[in-house]
């Protein structure tokens, strides 16, 4: 089987326009806290760079090779580097990548499209993890941890979902474009961070964790929006893994879910303050409304991604106000609020929106209509396991960062920048 030239052609430009969405994300850092430019484009520059490098070394094999007992993919199933110097690579010079070929996606994407858009998704993945580490820790502290997760974090759980062989896929798991996989997953990631700061802050005698405050540079904040924005158009639409009428609808749905996730986060957020919410609010809620219609894009109407749009907006808004209230982290781009509550509503939401039609379209065709469209008691199964896999991505992913970050801790005597703290560590420890 020849590759699908259009197919191809369309997945390795999204996969170009999800890469932007790393660098992206260390904009919308630097509009969200104006502080130096300079690390946080290091750090994006860092994640582009070794999410090509250790995902072509053996991380993409380990999530996308047939699998060993569903559990993870044969890491030797393209030798390293796909194919290091091979000239029959399947896939390669002719043929398709496995898993798009006629017996299971059946889209035709050769080895090359396929790595490339996959790795686009680790990298920015990442990217969402990152923005806790802020300047709180050592770059080489952040690098070890980048080397591990592309290897074995978040293949692990891209393995389990999104390989046709994996267990969790197999049981009828479905996550469209990544809302336990990318967002989901890279909150539960954060949050292993952000345990393993504290726990070092404390040693330091700090009585809570020194914060990082929001001081908005309009500039980059609506560049960073813009990019996010424009990327998703390959996040979502490109994750149909073809070109078909299917596709374009997957643009409408993710477009009017952010547009719609907009408008109601400001809503309520005038509602509650009585005063204009500003241009951060406005970014929130396009970020919610393409983070919860994510797993789920490809089958939903789009009068469903309206309505998952204007129930993002409350959601965010009171996620936020309650997640912050904790004093021993400090989240101040709102990975939490937004992109573990958001992934992980827009994946259970699988049970409640679907349409078979869509889903069909788009591949899914084993997914049963949502409880609001006639599903009964089979969506109320789908429901059950979409849950099941939040629970076992969720406490795979925080275990294995959370060991991560404490072994790199270790062996780093320590992963915080001390100089960092040396003018807050005073004040802290005298406040009761």
């Amino acid at each position: 089987m020849q590759p699908d030239i259009i197919n191809d052609l369309w997945v390795l430009l999204a996969s170009l326009l999800v890469f932007t969405m790393t660098i992206s994300v260390g904009f919308l850092e630097i509009g969200e806290l104006n502080h130096k430019l300079d690390r946080s484009l290091y750090k994006t520059l860092i994640i582009t760079g070794f999410s090509l490098f250790f995902m072509g070394l053996i991380g993409f094999n380990i999530a996308f090779a047939p699998t060993i007992d569903g559990v993870i993919g044969n890491p030797f199933y393209s030798n390293l580097f796909l194919g290091l110097f091979s000239t029959n690579l399947s896939g390669g010079l002719t043929g398709v990548f496995w898993l798009t070929g006629k017996n299971f996606f059946d889209t035709g994407l050769s080895t090359g499209t396929y790595f490339l858009f996959e790795t686009a998704f680790a990298s920015v993945t990442l990217a969402l993890v990152g923005v806790v580490v802020l300047r709180k820790i050592k770059m080489s502290a952040f690098i070890l941890f980048s080397i591990i997760y592309f290897i074995f974090i978040y293949t692990i759980p891209a393995a389990w979902i999104w390989n046709p062989t994996g267990w969790l896929y197999t049981m009828g798991v479905r996550d469209f474009a990544g809302g336990l996989v990318v967002h989901g997953a890279a909150g539960f990631a954060a949050l292993a961070i952000l345990v393993r700061i504290w726990q070092e802050e404390k040693k330091k005698g700090l009585k809570e964790s020194k914060i990082e405050h929001a001081s908005l540079n309009s500039g980059w904040l609506t560049l960073a929006i813009i990019l996010l924005w424009v990327g998703w158009f390959g996040f979502n639409p490109g994750s149909e893994l073809a070109f078909t009428t299917e596709t374009v609808m997957v643009v409408i749905t993710t477009f009017l879910a952010a547009a719609s996730a907009m408008v109601s986060t400001m809503g309520t957020k005038f509602l509650i303050s009585k005063h204009d919410p500003g241009l951060i609010y406005g970014v929130n809620g396009v970020l919610m409304g393409l983070i919860v219609i994510t797993p789920l894009a490809g089958y939903v109407s789009p009068g469903s991604a309206v309505v998952l749009g204007l129930i993002s907006g409350p959601i965010f808004v009171y996620a936020e106000k309650l997640l912050s209230k904790p004093k021993w982290y400090s989240d101040p781009i709102g990975v939490l609020p937004g992109h573990l509550v958001g992934g992980i509503f827009g994946l259970l939401m699988i049970a409640f929106f679907t349409q078979t039609s869509f889903a069909i379209a788009s591949g899914a065709s084993t997914l049963p209509n949502g409880i609001l469209f006639g599903g009964g008691i089979l969506a109320l199964h789908q429901l059950g396991l979409e849950a099941l896999a939040v629970v076992v991505v969720g406490a795979f992913v925080f275990t294995a960062s959370y060991i991560s970050v404490y072994v790199i801790s270790k062996f780093l005597k320590g992963m915080l920048q001390d100089s960092e703290y040396s003018d807050q560590e005073t004040a802290n420890t005298t406040t009761s």
